[in-house]
């Protein structure tokens, strides 16, 4: 079980909870103080702007999402399942009540074009995923050039999910990866 205990990862995950449901502009710090418990000036003190906060949350769910993608490979026994636990770890994600998409995606989204830190958080993590997914790839056997593939199909994925409101999504990339894949050994 993963406790929250210092003031800054209180703050942190009760951030990512307000962000990602109500979106982070549509969140004060006054709203934030209060889910907390922490006072104004506490905050301040551990974030000295929403900026700092979100960049931190952003860390947070990178952490989240790399544990996830190793603990859905971890299960897999082969190397072609473990690129494919992608889309069982994207499923696992997807069932959730709470799921609204990327996080990466929604925060550059908001606030992309005037904070160029988020901006380049977001880049760092997609850029990420393509590193790990191609690691994958490689191990499988396959051409490099099926990794940023796969990686479309665990994006659009996402974000179909999020507008779609059901998992199917994530059975559909699995099926379309798996066709990619089989299509990459026959060539």
């Amino acid at each position: 079980m993963n406790t929250v205990s210092s003031p800054r990862e209180v703050a942190t995950a009760a951030a990512d909870r307000l962000y990602y449901s109500r979106g982070i502009q549509a969140v004060s710090m006054d709203e934030l103080r209060a889910e907390t418990g922490l006072s104004l000036k506490k905050l301040y003190a551990l974030f000295p702007s929403k900026e700092a906060i979100v960049l931190a949350v952003l860390h947070s769910r990178h952490e989240q999402w790399s544990a996830g993608l190793e603990r859905a490979a971890a299960t897999a026994t082969t190397p072609r399942e473990r690129v494919l636990s992608i889309y069982d770890y994207l499923l696992e994600c997807f069932v959730s009540d709470d799921y609204r998409g990327c996080g990466f995606v929604n925060a550059f989204g908001e606030l992309g074009a005037t904070v160029p830190a988020v901006a380049e958080a977001a880049r760092a993590q997609k850029v990420g995923f393509q590193g790990y997914v191609g690691k994958l790839v490689a191990a499988a056997g396959a051409p490099a050039e099926l990794a940023p593939m796969l990686v479309l199909l665990a994006e659009g994925a996402q974000t179909t999910a999020a507008i779609c409101g059901t998992p199917d999504a994530a059975r559909s990339a699995r099926a379309a990866a798996e066709a990619l894949l089989d299509g990459a050994r026959a060539a």
